[in-house]
């Protein structure tokens, strides 16, 4: 995906908060953004060759889409008019390769995307005593599992991803304690290795790939 199509993702994800930041309680609630979190993510899912791989040929399928949903946790420590914290994510995807073959040009083949784990930490400004703006950023593994030919079996075997991870968005507090948020993220993934069905593992070699998120989350603040 190019950086023109990212920032414009980037952009209506903001705007999108900018409609979770509007005023819609009679009485407005007075949140701390302070302390532990857990929350519930769902959103959208793209995982594709990255940008130094020519997309021109069979665009389609070197990209998989899909639903991606999970859990998060963090801490937050309110400065007075800045909120920073550590935070992380166990999510899930549906996305997964159409091909009946085994190989493609997606460059793993038939794949199924799996599980991600995500650690790291945000930063953010109170655009107003209810909204948070802030920015993210972090370390990313992902899964993905290899599919069997031409069924939807899942093997034992998988390619395991290492990257970094940037994202944006806006929090909303809805009460004291709970709060909704919509979030954008660009995860690029440039090392992997493959875990075999008998246990072995590869060595670690050089990837390219792009992961795009937009995603809304609903939690409660401890």
């Amino acid at each position: 995906m190019e950086y023109s199509k990212m920032r414009k993702i980037m952009i209506a994800t903001l705007l999108a908060g900018g409609a979770v930041a509007s005023p819609a309680l009679a009485q407005e609630p007075a949140p701390t953004f302070t302390g532990p979190r857990v929350e519930a993510i769902l959103g959208y899912d793209h995982i594709g060759a990255g940008s130094s791989v020519d997309n021109d040929n069979d665009r389609d399928d070197q990209s998989i889409d899909g639903l991606l949903y999970g859990v998060g946790a963090g801490y937050d420590v309110n400065l007075g008019s800045a909120v920073v914290g550590v935070e992380g994510e166990f999510t899930d995807s549906t996305a997964k390769s159409s091909r009946r073959n085994l190989t493609d040009q997606f460059g793993f083949g038939r794949v199924k995307q799996g599980r991600d784990l995500y650690i790291g930490a945000r930063a953010g400004i109170l655009a107003n005593p209810q909204t948070l703006v802030y920015v993210k950023g972090g370390y990313t593994n992902s899964k993905l599992g290899v599919l069997a030919g031409d069924t939807n079996q899942v093997t034992d075997t998988s390619f395991k991803l290492d990257g970094w991870r940037i994202g944006a968005g806006v929090e909303r507090a809805i009460s004291a304690n709970t709060f909704a948020k919509v979030e954008y993220r660009y995860s690029k993934y440039n090392d992997a290795h493959i875990d075999f069905a008998n246990g072995a593992t590869s060595e670690e070699f050089g990837i390219d790939t792009d992961r795009h998120q937009v995603v809304a989350s609903v939690g409660v603040r401890f």
